[in-house]
């Protein structure tokens, strides 16, 4: 493509594909206010995180005294069967990776919550800081700050919550756990725990030891089920698919980490030993430094391993250690760099890096933060054109804005105050955390934030999303759905990443559009009502009064439309499993029809994966202008793909 073209924003035809047509003109089945963890139609299924997933039970049913009298070779014998058993079953149940899916998203949502009370635990407003530094209390009288530090784990907390609510799956399994593949990454232990993948969040080896337990009928116990290498133990080798690892105790785990005695063949390093005897598989997780993860660390699951062998040696610091070679059982997924290493090799350092650039910024300088673009599928490769960006909504001549919002009367930060308004039309709290520059708890019907009429300033956390880009995103082509977006950043859960930025129109208007694939309608007012399949999102929040609305199964009446001008949202895919959702939000009004339309992030995202939400189209809820059923495949690749996207 010449030169002359990469900066021609709407004069070429954009680059059609199949997968392009994701919005088809005059359907108002598009449901965008749903929550991935949530988000459900008429054509779904249903998953709860207290469905039991269907891994591989640990033995059958074997007679107490019969399992007394086998000897250690036939104990051998039925633990190679059984070994052979849980690696046929590990692809069992696509629904599985829901399940495990919406126990994370579970998780976060509790520990965002209890991160929430950490902040309002330590805040020192500014009046109280200056307070404390020009006047000393007199005596018997006390300040009233929090000055504790946010030592308090609301991660532990959160698990606490889990195990209260009965959320947490299936613990203590043998052998590989259905939705949980090779490669997967956990950014701290206590989420290895929340989807039954580890039972304890600190032990290093995880064992497998009640007398109660159905194993014991068929295993000598304790059984060791996982360890995690995180370089805790001074004397671990690590060779990937060759490890010798230390046995448990006798180091300082905290400090330098060397030993200071002896260690014992009892509890974990028992564990291991018996897991080889009777040829238990043991699953095998990587810690790495992580300065995006909260721990410090993100932890990647590399596969099933076998116990080989087991030793005692002296250490390097002179105490007698236990060591266990480990081997990687065949027949599994390679171990690959960015899986061991988080990524880091495949994230382009600037712009320049970029192989099959085509465009430097497709937003030519509008955004903080440069959008390249690249292109290693067409030949000749050619940039997305058809469209002219902007960074703020366009509004149509026949739409009529709301008036403005009156706003809070604090000062500073919102997050701060008792009396903020805004907050309470929230439910009392705000929406979102401070922590990695603000984050969202968890989905609402409608989020309302500080607006231009608010006392407090632009760093209010209650004006999150009026920010702008903070993460550097990449538009790319890709074989089949044509333009795709990604992220060279690690995005935490709950943090915004865009907002869907269009024309702002009213939806009769867009019926006379031919092929316009890119009409957002702005259906809140429909999801709080749960209609069309839609999932309601209510929760404690205010919701205000709205003119003319008799008719309770009207269409939205306002939608976006990012066709001729829009911004990077309009390259964001649909995915059947997809890692944003959709928020209303209400900022400079408090008009449900004309809500902003913001993108956030529905679990933690690692570098270079694709951005998706959710469209939820019914299927065959799309019709062509005489009357006939359009269909049109997913290509998304989910594990619990529709196969159709209508």
């Amino acid at each position: 493509m010449d030169d002359n073209n990469h900066n021609d924003k709407s004069t070429i035809s954009e680059i059609s594909s199949p997968y392009d047509k994701r919005r088809s003109p005059g359907i108002k089945t598009q449901k965008p206010l749903k929550s991935p963890s949530q988000a459900k139609n008429k054509n779904t299924t249903t998953i709860t995180t207290t469905t039991t997933m269907n891994v591989v039970e640990e033995s059958e049913s074997v007679p107490q005294s019969e399992s007394e009298s086998l000897s250690k070779r036939q104990r051998v014998e039925q633990g190679k069967e059984k070994l052979q058993i849980f690696k046929q079953g590990e692809d069992d149940d696509k629904a599985a990776f829901a399940v495990v899916t919406e126990a994370l998203r579970t998780f976060y949502k509790y520990y965002l919550h209890f991160v929430q009370e950490e902040e309002k635990r330590c805040a020192k407003p500014e009046a109280v800081k200056n307070n404390k530094k020009t006047s000393k209390p007199k005596k018997g009288e006390t300040l009233d700050v929090d000055s504790k530090k946010g030592a308090r784990r609301p991660d532990l907390k959160a698990l606490v919550k889990m195990r209260e609510t009965n959320a947490i799956l299936c613990p203590n399994k043998i052998g590989s756990i259905p939705g949980i593949e090779v490669g997967k990454q956990f950014f701290s232990r206590a989420e290895m725990v929340a989807v039954g993948f580890n039972s304890h969040w600190l032990n290093g080896i995880d064992c497998i030891s009640h007398a109660g337990s159905e194993l014991s009928r068929a295993y000598n116990l304790p059984i060791a089920v996982v360890i995690v290498m995180s370089g805790q133990y001074e004397d671990d080798l690590d060779n990937c698919d060759d490890i010798v690892y230390t046995g448990q105790g006798g180091n300082k785990l905290c400090g330098n980490r060397r030993q200071f005695r002896d260690q014992v063949l009892e509890k974990g390093n028992l564990g291991l030993k018996n897991s080889m005897d009777q040829c238990v598989p043991v699953r095998v997780v990587r810690g790495h430094e992580c300065k995006s993860s909260y721990v410090g660390k993100v932890y990647t699951y590399d596969g099933l391993y076998k116990v080989v062998s087991y030793w005692s040696e002296k250490g390097v610091s002179g105490f007698n250690v236990f060591k266990f070679r480990l081997k990687r059982l065949e027949g599994q997924p390679l171990l690959t760099t960015d899986q061991v290493q988080f990524a880091g090799g495949q994230v382009p350092k600037s712009v320049s890096d970029l192989r099959g650039l085509v465009c430097e910024d497709i937003s030519y300088g509008q955004e903080k933060v440069p959008i390249p673009a690249t292109n290693l599928v067409d030949d000749p490769p050619v940039a997305p054109t058809g469209f002219t960006y902007c960074n703020s909504i366009q509004v149509s001549e026949h739409v009529e804005l709301p008036l403005k919002a009156l706003g809070c009367n604090c000062s500073g930060n919102c997050a701060y105050s008792k009396t903020c308004s805004c907050a309470k039309l929230n439910g009392s709290n705000l929406p979102y955390v401070l922590r990695d520059g603000g984050r969202l708890i968890e989905p609402k019907a409608v989020v309302y934030e500080c607006g231009p009429n608010c006392g407090c300033g632009p760093g209010c956390v209650n004006r999150i999303s009026q920010r702008g880009l903070k993460y550097r995103l990449e538009v790319y082509r890709t074989p089949k759905k044509g333009w795709a977006v990604r992220s060279w950043d690690y995005i935490p859960s709950g943090a915004p990443v865009c907002e869907y930025i269009g024309k702002l129109m009213k939806t009769d208007d867009v019926d006379a559009i031919p092929e316009n694939n890119y009409i957002f309608d702005i259906d809140c007012l429909q999801t709080m009502k749960g209609l069309d399949g839609r999932e309601r999102r209510l929760g404690g929040m205010s919701i205000p009064f709205v003119e003319n609305d008799d008719d309770k199964d009207s269409a939205p009446e306002f939608c976006l439309d990012a066709g001729p001008t829009g911004n990077v949202a309009r390259f964001i895919n649909h995915s059947c499993q997809p890692n944003l959702f959709v928020q209303c939000v209400l900022s400079n009004h408090h008009d449900l029809k004309q809500a902003r339309v913001v993108l956030f992030a529905a679990d933690n995202i690692p570098p270079m994966k694709e951005l998706s939400y959710d469209y939820a189209y019914a299927l065959d809820s799309v019709v062509d202008p005489d009357g006939k059923i359009k269909q049109l495949l997913c290509y998304c690749g989910a594990a619990v793909c529709r196969k159709r996207l209508f």
